[in-house]
């Protein structure tokens, strides 16, 4: 058995009761888990699995399939070099989360940006609001079902120069 295989079996019966499944594919462990444990199983995986690292929590879209969001928290153990990844799935009719901010402490502006471009709130987020995007910006750019623009090129400070530089010129 290799590593991976060895981690998936250690946390299915440390967890057992906290994950709905452990899949194993292409060398990497997801623990699928239920919003309401996912907090639990954060910490497991800290103190005693010695996750000590989130080196990123993401969403996925699967729109139109419900339930339509997942949310992913890949971990690292520093002291024993391996990975592993936390799975959520949440309905589009609830995309309500804890956070992980207790946890981890640098999920604090993952979770900005999962609820600035993808619209999940995250239940006692110490300062949930917009990061990338304007306080005034109406939805969520990330979301399968927002329709794609094109919109003009906004910055025109250097337009001028870059005409005169043409080679060519309107006639």
């Amino acid at each position: 058995m290799n590593e991976q295989t060895d981690l998936a079996q250690t946390l299915r019966t440390a967890l057992a009761g906290v994950v709905q499944e452990v899949v194993v594919f292409r060398g990497e462990v997801t623990l699928v888990v239920p919003r309401e444990r996912v907090i639990e199983a954060l910490t497991h995986l800290r103190d005693v699995q010695r996750f000590e690292m989130l080196t990123d929590e993401t969403c996925v879209d699967y729109y139109p399939r419900e339930p339509r969001f997942g949310i992913l928290y890949q971990l690292y153990s520093l002291s024993r070099n391996l990975r592993v990844r936390v799975k959520v799935m949440l309905s589009e009719h609830d995309p309500i989360m804890p956070t992980a901010c207790g946890v981890y402490r640098n999920a604090n502006w993952a979770e900005r940006e999962i609820y600035d471009l993808f619209g999940i709130h995250f239940d006692g987020h110490p300062d949930l609001r917009r990061i990338l995007l304007p306080a005034d910006y109406q939805g969520h750019p990330l979301r399968r079902d927002v329709p794609v623009k094109v919109e003009e090129n906004a910055f025109t400070f250097n337009r001028a120069r870059i005409d005169a530089q043409k080679p060519y010129a309107a006639e």
